[in-house]
């Protein structure tokens, strides 16, 4: 089984194929120009990770929300349950861009920040 995977740590956008066996485990593979394309697809196939970008609520502020995002990527299949927790939030305005909203997010060891001053 193949799967094809665009590697997006730079502008060449290789497409990876990852030779798979059955059980899902890579045994070879190809399309990458550079060593880090290896390390991505490879990341990618095993444990995707993704940046959540959300909004939280705002009170005292001239906007009703505040756009937010977390400082580091966070598993895949933690972004459902970090936007419902996002949902949740409510801050009190000023905010300054970079000010920690979340400490310790989810338990995942990232912060939830805030993007813009409020």
């Amino acid at each position: 089984m193949q799967k094809h995977i665009t590697c997006t740590v730079c502008p060449m956008s290789c497409d990876v194929v990852l030779e798979l066996s059955a059980d899902g485990e890579i045994l070879s593979l190809t399309g990458n120009k550079c060593p880090r394309g290896k390390v991505y697809a490879t990341k990618e196939h095993t444990a995707p990770e993704r940046t959540l970008t959300s909004i939280v609520k705002v009170s005292g502020g001239a906007h009703p929300v505040l756009p937010v995002r977390t400082n580091k990527p966070i598993p895949k299949e933690k972004l459902r349950e970090g936007m419902a927790v996002a949902a949740t939030i409510q801050v009190q305005a000023p905010v300054t861009m970079g000010d920690v909203i979340v400490k310790d997010f989810l338990g995942l060891d990232v912060d939830l920040v805030a993007t813009r001053d409020i």
